[in-house]
């Protein structure tokens, strides 16, 4: 991602709205400039800087910006005033337009920080936690949070100072962020040969030193900024006459945006016809990942040479200075990235140590969250069961209520199918005084010999007999138990 506008859009150093359309020189031939599709002049369009803060810096800017006084001391003041924050004093003197929409614009970006706190507090589980947002507030040195309602000198002087270090910090990420692409591509590479038997290990190394001759097989690249490569874009991307090359007409053509300064952005562009002889999308051997890390080491390269007030722009002056020197005439061969291996083996063995204690917390955190499913679904299965158990209880609850259960004593005498007339409280009678059923009242013992005794009835004296021994306290004895048993027919009537 290019950066912003240099210094420029990042710490308030905005450069002077030039005139959008240039001249061409008259001593050239204007039917023979092909001037690219991007070339034609629009307003200057606000770049992402991959600030945090982006969309506040930038609505700061652009409100300053309609201040004429601020404005005109914008372009009065040079880089090492603006960073010692002697712009910033000038706030004082907007006008109060101005002022009123730069303290609306600061409450809106504590109150978006103080939202960003609560979401991070949520997110790791601290909701019943009192947040001290001042404290919070201290990591943010854009703006002064003890005063979140007014946007003061202090608060100016904060932005600028941040952001000219954050963008200063940001190549410096880039790069490590490139090495460590480059040092897991050679991870996984040697990984992968350690899957493979000794013959296709052999095969897959000598393919891997082929692809790397082949992407060293290229044209010569000039060397970036110099005199050279600035005649091949002039010839080739142009379409103009080498030997007709001018700095200041080559400045004005690829100034795409006509504000009189080489940004970032437009400087890399010019070296895209260095990079297409090393590196082709079509190309097994080509990593466009790497294209881009030679195009930023470029584009370095460039700004550490021409950009003198180090403000991250190349003015049109600073350009026709460099033009002049003999690093620009006569300048040393490039080495590109292929002839400077972006880590060394120490870095790399330090990496993949890293890797596998990475791994290792990541094995132990899988395992422990293994554990915690494995307790959730026991207590899942002991609250299913006892879930179970209550709605067993509350089916029979209700089962009682609609039918009638007998009481104790009654199933006791149903089982054992014993008379009513027998109640525990009462003795029992002996066969003998036992009173006659209707049918043998009035007959002749001689007659009543004849009848048979049913065998139930025989059987229930028997177990009336039984009953009564049963329900006799201990020590008594029955006072018939001495006598004789007389047969049922030899009583005396």
């Amino acid at each position: 991602m290019s950066c912003l506008k240099g210094l420029l859009t990042s710490c308030l150093v905005l450069a002077s709205v030039m005139s959008w359309a240039k001249a061409v020189p008259i001593s050239i031939d204007k039917t023979k400039v092909k001037v690219p599709e991007e070339t034609v002049k629009e307003p200057p369009q606000s770049v992402d800087t991959g600030l945090h803060y982006d969309r506040y810096l930038r609505e700061v800017i652009d409100f300053l910006e309609k201040d004429q006084h601020f404005r005109e001391k914008l372009h009065n003041t040079d880089m090492e005033d603006i960073k010692q924050g002697k712009l910033a004093k000038e706030l004082d003197f907007v006008s109060h337009h101005v002022r009123t929409k730069l303290d609306e614009l600061k409450r809106q970006e504590v109150s978006r920080l103080r939202t960003l706190i609560k979401a991070k507090q949520d997110i790791e589980g601290g909701n019943d936690i009192a947040v001290d947002h001042q404290a919070l507030l201290k990591q943010f040195e854009y703006l002064n949070h003890m005063n979140p309602h007014t946007f003061e000198v202090e608060d100016l002087d904060r932005l600028i100072k941040s952001a000219t270090k954050d963008l200063e910090n940001y190549d410096k990420e880039r790069h490590e962020e490139f090495k460590r692409y480059e040092m897991m591509k050679e991870h996984e590479r040697r990984e992968h040969l350690k899957t493979l038997d000794e013959e296709d290990r052999k095969k897959e190394e000598e393919h891997y030193e082929e692809m790397k001759k082949k992407h060293a097989d290229h044209p010569k690249v000039n060397h970036p900024g110099s005199k050279d490569q600035l005649k091949e874009v002039w010839e080739e991307a142009d379409g103009l006459d080498p030997e007709d090359f001018d700095p200041k007409t080559f400045f004005n053509l690829h100034d795409t945006n006509g504000d009189g300064f080489f940004d970032e952005q437009e400087l890399e562009a010019l070296f895209t016809k260095e990079l297409e002889k090393i590196y082709d999308p079509t190309n097994e051997e080509d990593d466009m990942v790497e294209m881009e890390e030679e195009r930023l080491r470029m584009r370095e390269h460039v700004m550490n040479e021409v950009d003198t007030n180090k403000d991250r722009l190349v003015s049109l002056d600073e350009f026709l200075v460099a033009t002049k020197k003999k690093e620009f005439l006569e300048p040393d061969s490039w080495e590109t990235l292929e002839q400077n291996q972006a880590y060394t083996e120490e870095e790399m063995r330090e990496f993949e140590e890293h890797l596998v204690r990475q791994e290792e917390d990541l094995n132990q955190k899988a395992a422990d969250l293994q554990k915690q499913r494995e307790d959730l679904e026991r207590q899942q299965e002991q609250l299913n069961a006892q879930k179970i158990e209550l709605q067993q209880a509350v089916e029979h609850m209700e089962r009682l209520k609609t039918q009638k259960v007998p009481s104790e004593p009654e199933m006791h005498l149903e089982g054992n199918a014993v008379p009513e007339s027998l109640g525990h409280d009462q003795p029992p009678v002996p066969p003998e005084h036992q009173p006659l059923s209707q049918g043998h009242q009035d007959i002749p013992p001689e007659q009543q010999q004849q009848h048979d005794v049913p065998q139930n009835q025989k059987d229930l004296g028997q177990e009336h007999q039984n009953i009564a021994q049963e329900i006799q306290p201990p020590g008594h004895n029955s006072p018939h138990q001495d006598s004789p048993k007389v047969p049922l027919e030899h009583n005396v009537p």
